[in-house]
Order: structure tokens, then sequence, then C-alpha cells
């Protein structure tokens, strides 16, 4: 019979995620394929759930061929020989990360990514995006009104929690929703309006954010409607405005030749950033794109001085920065945060991070790399419905004889980075960041 392993979570004390629940294995047990847990204290669904659906709960899985975890695994529990899928965060040649690929080769394991499982017409299939978008923005929320509460000025959003206070979902919701009601029947108080936040991006991270921050009494205005010296202040105390930024929005031609997308993906170089226009006219700005290095910087220390420097303080309290890259485009996002001290003030003239204060002369950070995790239960339920049909043919694509890639479904195979202890063709490029 086929046997997969669910391993546990150990990477932090907050990672409560599964990549199936115990509804999910059922199915799979039901279609012949033995599901082996490791027990876990921390984990959202209990051991008995699992027993319940017909797993075995048991704390050694050596004998399990094919391992399913979230998060990245500790060098010291690779198996030589084991076919793993999690997010390894290596295909982009993450330094810190580099030595567990070695280790996977030098140990002749396979190594398939979620994060590049994709369809044919490279979306991908298997993904927590939208529960980052919706934790982010309850945490932003949550942070905006904790410093404005810091700084004497009290707000409906600083009753609010943090996402993973929350019961789930649907009772974040219902939070989120009281406080609209709250805004709309007493307003938000003098010298605040008219409030705006900013969505950098519109992909499933942003919409996820969205999704939660319309929940308030909202009017959308377009990011050229932000720089109009008559943006109204009289009579936008009982709603809130949203801008999206789209890339045209975002960056310009160097040259002042029209925008045009798939020149910009293809020639970043050409082209240049004019973002930090639209940093004076927001409150609140969550970001949310993908980025890499050959792309403009957003956000430069030398605005973000500026800013800070200025006789006049700035409106922008708080950048939610749920992409979570670490000097990437947002030059205030030095250093990831945790649930446990979730943000930073970000001091621009000595680039550095004034930890468990909530005011300061900068931004109010908030950067936490698994915010998925802060809804657990929701996130695995959605994230588990879109691998399970990918589970019953990868087990049966390891045999008596061992892993036979034909038998792997197309995006499996293709999201595969490490093929029995060597590099596949796509990712032959990591081979010149693994540590000797």
């Amino acid at each position: 019979m086929p046997r997969i392993a669910i391993r546990r979570e150990d990477k932090s004390r907050w990672e409560r995620r599964a990549p199936l629940t115990p509804s999910q294995v059922a199915q799979i047990v039901g279609q012949g394929v033995e599901v082996v847990v490791q027990p876990s204290p921390v984990r959202i669904f209990t051991d008995a759930e699992y027993q319940h659906a017909g797993a075995t709960i048991h704390q050694d899985i050596s004998s399990c061929p094919l391992v399913f975890g979230v998060k990245e695994i500790p060098i010291k529990h690779l198996e030589a020989g084991k076919t793993y899928l999690f997010f390894s965060h290596t295909h982009k040649a993450q330094p810190h990360n580099m030595p567990m690929l070695k280790a996977i080769i030098d140990r002749g394991c396979t190594l398939a990514d979620y994060e590049i499982i994709c369809d044919d017409n490279g979306q991908r299939l298997i993904f927590f995006g939208r529960f980052a978008g919706l934790a982010g923005m309850l945490d932003t929320l949550w942070a905006y009104g904790q410093r404005l509460s810091a700084e004497g000025i009290e707000t409906p959003f600083a009753s609010l929690n943090r996402a993973w206070e929350y019961e789930s979902l649907e009772v974040a919701r219902a939070d989120v929703t009281r406080v609209s009601r709250q805004i709309s029947k007493e307003g938000l108080p003098a010298g605040l309006p008219p409030f705006v936040c900013g969505f950098s991006g519109y992909g499933r991270v942003s919409m996820g954010a969205q999704e939660i921050f319309d929940l308030l009494p909202v009017r959308e205005i377009a990011p050229a409607e932000l720089e109009r010296p008559a943006m109204p202040t009289e009579g936008t105390s009982h709603f809130v405005f949203k801008t999206v930024f789209y890339e045209k929005d975002m960056y310009r031609k160097i040259d002042g030749g029209e925008f045009n997308f798939d020149e910009f993906v293809r020639s970043p170089e050409l082209f240049e950033a004019q973002f930090e226009q639209y940093l004076p006219h927001m409150d609140l700005l969550v970001h949310g794109i993908y980025w890499e290095k050959r792309f403009p910087e957003l956000i430069t220390r030398k605005t973000l001085e500026e800013m800070w420097t200025s006789s006049r303080k700035p409106r922008l309290k708080v950048i939610g920065d749920i992409s979570c890259d670490i000097r990437g485009s947002i030059a205030c996002t030095i250093q990831p945060a945790d649930q446990d001290h979730p943000t930073y003030i970000y001091l621009p003239e000595s680039d550095t991070a004034q930890i468990n204060e909530l005011d300061g002369n900068g931004p109010l950070v908030l950067a936490v790399d698994n915010l998925p995790c802060e809804l657990p239960r929701d996130a695995s339920e959605a994230f588990g419905r879109a691998l399970t049909p990918f589970v019953v043919k990868m087990a049966r694509a390891h045999g008596k004889d061992g892993l036979d890639p034909s038998l792997l479904p197309k995006p499996i195979r293709d999201a595969t980075i490490v093929l029995r202890g060597q590099l596949t063709e796509k990712h032959q490029h990591l081979a010149d960041h693994l540590p000797d």
C-alpha cells in the first residue's frame, strides 16, 4: 500500500498549519493510501482528529517514502532518498537555505516546492497568499490603532485584535464589521480624515488584504486623485479611502516613453520607481507584490529620511509589508518580525529597528514572514483542498523500485527542484550558490 507522511512543523512555535486537514486525510485514506502523521502539540488539528480520519499517529516516519510539510525542514531531519514537498524557499537561491538544499542533494532526496507548482499558464495552484493578505490586513489595522493610541489618539481600530487572537476568520470579519459600523455612526477623530490606505499590487496577497479592508465603509479612489490639492477633508470622517497601485502607477520609463507591462517585466532596468510621490498622502500602506532584485526599489531610505526629518510630521503611520522581502523593495523592511514582536519602528537616520516601541521618528513596520499561520484552520483547509488532488498520484509514483518521475502529475514534475539527488534542468543555476 502506498504510504505518505505529514511531518510535525518545528520551525516556529507559532506554526500551527498543516498541509492536509483530517477530513482531507480521510479522503486520501479512502483511496488506498496509508497516512502517517507525526504527533504535534501545537498543530491546529489534534492527533485524535487525524486518528479518527484513519491516519496512524507515529513519531517515526522513516518508513514513508513521501513526506509533506509546510515550512523548511531542519537538515538533521532530512532522510536519504526521501521525496519532500514543502516551502523550501530555495528556487531564488535564498542564501539562508542553500545549506539545506545541499543536504537534500547530498542525501539523494527529491524536492518539489509548493511555491512553483503552476498550471500551463504559469498560475500558481497551491498557495497561502490570500491568507497572508487576510492576516496581514488584520494585523496592520491593529498596529495602526495601537500606534495612534501611543500618540494619544483613540480610534475604533484600537479595539481590534491581531489575527491569531481570533478563533476563526469568520469571528475576525465580524469584529472588523463592528468597527465599520462604529466609523459609519460615530466617525473618525477630528484631524485624522481623510483616512487613506494604499495597496501595492493586485494579486492574491493584495486581494486578501482588501477583502478585510473592504469590510470598512470604503470609497475607492485612483492613485492620481491622491495628489489633488483639493483632496476632501470635510465630511470624510464616516468612511475611509483606499487606492490600489498597479505597475503603471508605481513605475515609469526612464526615457519618458509609455509604460508597457511586458517590457517592464522583460527589461526592468529601463524603468524607475515613481511610487514615493504618493507616500505623503497615505496613512497606511499595505505592501503585497512579488519583487526581485532586478526591479527598481519602491521606497528608498533617502525618501524615508527626508520624510521623517521634515518639519511636518508625515501622515504615514504604518507600513504593513506582507511580502516581507528583507532589504527588498521597501527600504524600511530591514528584518523579519514574529508574532511575539510583530512590529518595529524603523529609524531612517540610523537605518535601524526600534523593537518593542509603537511610536518614534519613523514608520511603524509590520513585517511578519509567516502570516498565514495566524489563521491556521482556515488557511490549512483551503491549502489542503488544492493539494489533495495531487497526493494519491504522488503516493503511487513511489513503488518498490523507488520514485518513478513519469508517474508524477505534470505540475509536480515541473515544480521539482531536485530529483534523486540531482538539480533538475531548469534549476541547474542553483549549483553556483551551494556552499562548499
